[in-house]
């Protein structure tokens, strides 16, 4: 079993980026909140979901345990499969995801590819109580509200180093954009 990966990205695909560990490159698929701090020649850490099936061997890669985790949860409902609950991922943060389940949205859940109204209600029944406000997202953020400064650490930085990393970096400018802006100031 593949728990988590460390290495460097060496290619970012649509929806998979190719993950260099020892010089050995790993094909993982990501979410799209992810995608967007994976950049090229970036070192992270991923925690890994594997789905071995009879004619493949997928990779899930995730740069939080609780996307994860709330990754594993979608799984657990009947009828959502490895692509179906990143699609559900997809629409936004793990955040937002997780409390648009506990807030009952169906409508939300929906929108994501391959969900129908169906699939979605089961998901909003079978979770709303392990996710969101009674989940596991509110202990997520607990050490600071600042995406910016979650996405560094899980990417390898100190909470003090990560919060340095941003201290001359524009509050108001978007988390993605304030990450690569720490992540060039390191070089």
């Amino acid at each position: 079993m593949i728990a988590t990966l460390e290495g460097t990205v060496s290619e970012n695909n649509a929806d998979y980026i190719v993950l260099d560990v020892g010089g050995v490159g790993y094909g993982v698929f990501v979410a799209g909140e992810d995608h967007s701090v994976l950049q090229t020649g970036t070192k992270t850490k991923l925690y890994i979901y594997e789905h071995i099936r009879e004619v493949a061997h997928d990779l899930f890669g995730f740069v939080l345990p609780e996307s994860k985790k709330l990754f594993e949860q979608l799984l657990s409902v009947n009828g959502v499969g490895p692509k179906m609950a990143l699609s559900i991922l997809n629409l936004g943060s793990s955040k937002n995801v997780a409390s648009s389940i506990a807030n009952q949205d169906a409508e939300y859940i929906k929108q994501a590819s391959g969900v129908g109204k169906k699939v979605a209600e089961r998901i909003v029944l079978d979770l709303k109580d392990k996710v969101g406000i009674a989940g596991s997202f509110v202990g997520a953020t607990q050490s600071t509200s600042d995406e910016a400064v979650q996405g560094l650490i899980a990417l390898g930085y100190t909470l003090p180093d990560a919060q340095n990393a941003l201290a001359e970096i524009n509050p108001k400018l978007p988390t993605a954009d304030r990450i690569k802006q720490a992540l060039k100031g390191k070089s």
